[in-house]
């Protein structure tokens, strides 16, 4: 199956965007329980932030497709089991990230035009912004009642918190009594918790010496630290705390009492009442100055004796930031602007290819290993063979021109991109002896030739070369066999990809059709599958019957679980749901590939499938190989028809509906599905045709058309009160 993460989010189909946003909530997820909740997280920094913009560029694209449990609407994870919880008052926001001064910029301009009438009518009117570093530790809250404090808690998902009360009571840098008088008679003071660099390896020497673990870094050490449950341990750690804002604050009779009429004298104020609050905030109204701070604190970053990862800029005025409000996860008025992933030097030592199932060449950079952001790099995407010869995807020139060779020393970073890229090359550097990386016309893993594809629409080489061996490629029958028995196609349980890789290497499967055969084979061989290490009696008889349990799937899972190029879960129900058969399909493709005439004329037009997918089809079936192969995995397997059952007294059967916008009761393949089992058309634009468009919030430009051409529009309350009678 195609590596999602991979597709650029412009080209993802609808299945794609379905399953890659399952895969992102999934992912994130787990990233946060593993950096809020057990200090040990898994992604670095940037590999965390490029799932979020990923997961953000996919639901913008898709909005009908956001998930109710949406990493956008998540802030950290739940707290711990390990301790009681504590409700906030006001919620513990996150921050949305800026990575790019036009991302600044953009997030100033946003503030003077949301305000733009005040700005209009007062002349000395001044929207000022605070810039302050981004430290890298553990959020903490803590509440003081009549000047004393009285409980703390860490952020867990942003609502409920835990208790770490005895903890926080340990570190120097928190009051346990507010000095001055005038402190509301309660407020939340809240900020970051975090060790010092000298104090991080004052630990990590400690430890080495006496045989204890090995501290990662200074952040999840100070977490660690802030959640054990003898309190002395926290206090023989020296955390520290810097004080940079507030939830609630509130008189003795309950009424709001801000700290201070802005942001800037909060934190001023926080000083006054005993916290260390950081030297390095700013105030000003100028883009310009904001860039400068964040450049200026982006050269101390190494001697700060403190880990930072950017710099958060806030809207000063508090009355102002209630008026611009929040989002659903982060303040409108308060932004992150985030460092660069951190770029190492290291040498391209060698350049090896790689083929996946669709035969597509990837080539992929094995570099001298090198510690980047906390992670050590190995490897790095090369893409395509333009790639490596400085070409962009849109034939600009890349590394100002440069190609890439064996030998060369290059820089390499992690920004935004998940996996590792090569951005530059050190020229002067470069082996006397370096030559031009000859891309291979043969497929390494079968010998066959590799070309690059024709794309009709643009009359340019496709950027990818594919080998041509199609069944006979080693490379591609792995993988193809994984994907045939994966989860969204034939779902064998018991069969997955390490099983398929070991029995291909075993020489017990090299055809979908050899899976089915297993048990019969396994039967009459000396060596029983059985006997193999990691098996055994039973293991097997599980396997084997939950091959036997698939020799009837449903005819979309079939389809798609051929492997055909471009054809996912959609175009593989579409296809399923217009020939009924799988004969039928057969019988239709092979007649159009196979009858000297154009294919492309006599295979039927399908709505929803475009020339590519036609044009894959017809690729598939052209090739005498795959039909012996089809027919092969036929007399094994028996694809059930597919069939819509149609009530007879349904509404809306017969009538081509669309649904739009955010969907609230039911997902987009839902609502298709249920309104194709009642004998209606779904299509995916409105026209002419259209007679019914089912719109939820957000619905835009088909809302628009459908009103023109006076279609009849209903909500999603009013689709499920009508299919309901």
């Amino acid at each position: 199956m195609t590596n999602l993460p991979d597709i650029p989010v412009e080209q993802l189909t609808e299945d794609e965007a379905r399953a890659e946003l399952a895969r992102l909530a999934d992912a994130i997820a787990r990233a946060d329980v593993a950096y809020h909740q057990k200090d040990a997280p898994e992604l670095t920094d940037a590999e965390y932030d490029a799932l979020r913009r990923r997961n953000v560029a996919i639901e913008e694209r898709f909005p009908a497709l956001v998930r109710m449990d949406s990493p956008s609407t998540a802030v950290g994870a739940a707290p711990s089991e390990g301790f009681a919880k504590v409700r906030h008052g006001v919620p513990m926001l996150s921050l949305g990230n800026a990575f790019a001064d036009e991302d600044v910029a953009d997030f100033v301009n946003r503030g003077r035009k949301f305000f733009a009438q005040d700005l209009a009518r007062d002349p000395e009117m001044r929207l000022c912004f605070t810039a302050e570093p981004k430290i890298d530790g553990l959020s903490a809250s803590l509440r003081y009642e009549n000047g004393v404090f009285v409980r703390g808690a860490t952020r867990g998902d942003g609502t409920v918190g835990e208790d770490i009360t005895e903890n926080l009571k340990t570190i120097a840098d928190i009051p346990e009594k507010l000095a001055g008088s005038d402190w509301p008679a309660v407020i939340e003071v809240r900020g970051e918790v975090y060790m010092t660099h000298a104090e991080f390896q004052r630990l990590k020497a400690h430890s080495a010496k006496y045989g204890g673990q090995d501290y990662v870094n200074p952040r999840n050490t100070a977490a660690g630290s802030l959640r054990q449950k003898d309190p002395k341990i926290t206090a023989s750690r020296n955390l520290k705390f810097y004080a940079y804002g507030w939830g609630i604050a509130e008189d003795g009779s309950g009424n709001p009492q801000p700290p201070a009429p802005t942001q800037f004298e909060a934190v001023q104020k926080f000083k006054d009442w005993g916290f260390v609050t950081n030297s390095l905030m700013i105030r000003t109204e100028k883009v310009e100055d904001l860039l400068a701070h964040y450049r200026r604190i982006e050269e101390q970053r190494a001697t700060l004796g403190y880990d930072i990862d950017g710099v958060v800029y806030k809207l000063d005025r508090l009355d102002l930031q209630q008026r611009w409000g929040f989002v659903a996860r982060a303040p409108r008025w308060a932004i992150a602007h985030k460092f660069p992933a951190e770029q190492a030097t290291t040498v391209l030592t060698a350049i090896d290819i790689q083929v996946g199932r669709t035969g597509a060449l990837t080539p992929v950079a094995r570099l001298q290993p090198v510690t980047v952001g906390g992670v050590v790099v190995e490897n790095a995407t090369l893409h395509n063979e333009d790639y490596i010869k400085r070409i962009g995807n849109s034939g600009e020139p890349i590394r100002n021109g440069v190609d890439l060779r064996v030998g060369d020393t290059v820089i390499v970073q992690r920004a935004g991109d998940v996996i590792p890229q090569i951005v530059d090359v050190v020229l002067d550097k470069r082996p006397a002896d370096a030559v031009p990386f000859e891309f291979p016309h043969q497929c390494p893993a079968c010998g066959s030739e590799a070309v690059r594809e024709l794309n009709e629409k643009t009359g340019k080489l496709d950027s990818v070369r594919r080998c041509t061996g199609e069944l006979i490629c080693p490379a591609q029958a792995v993988e193809n066999l994984k994907h045939f028995v994966a989860r969204d196609a034939l779902d064998i349980d018991g069969l997955g990809d390490k099983q398929v890789t070991q029995f291909y290497a075993e020489g017990r499967i090299a055809r979908p059709a050899d899976i089915f055969t297993l048990r019969a084979r396994d039967e009459r061989s000396v060596k029983k599958l059985k006997d193999v290490e990691g098996f055994g009696a039973v293991s097997v008889r599980k396997l084997f019957d939950a091959i036997d349990a698939r020799r009837e799937p449903e005819l979309d899972r079939f389809i798609y679980a051929l492997g055909i190029r471009h054809v996912g879960e959609t175009t593989a129900a579409l296809l399923a749901k217009e020939f009924g058969t799988i004969e039928e399909f057969r019988r239709v493709a092979v007649g159009a590939t196979h009858s000297g005439g154009d294919a492309a004329t006599i295979f039927p037009q399908i709505s929803g499938i475009g020339d590519t997918v036609r044009s894959s089809i017809m690729a598939f079936f052209s090739n005498d190989r795959n039909i012996q192969a089809l027919d092969d995995l036929l007399r094994e397997v028996q694809p059930r028809p597919y069939v819509v059952n149609v009530s007879a007294d349904s509404v809306v059967a017969g009538k081509t509906v669309v649904f739009t916008g955010s969907l609230e009761k039911m997902t987009r393949s839902e609502a298709k599905a249920m309104a194709e089992r009642l004998g209606a058309k779904v299509a995916g634009s409105v026209s002419s045709a259209t007679d019914i468009l089912v719109a939820g919030p957000g619905a835009g430009s088909k809302l628009k058309k459908a009103e023109e051409l006076d279609i009849e529009v209903i909500s999603e309350d009013e689709w499920f009160e009508r299919v309901a009678k």
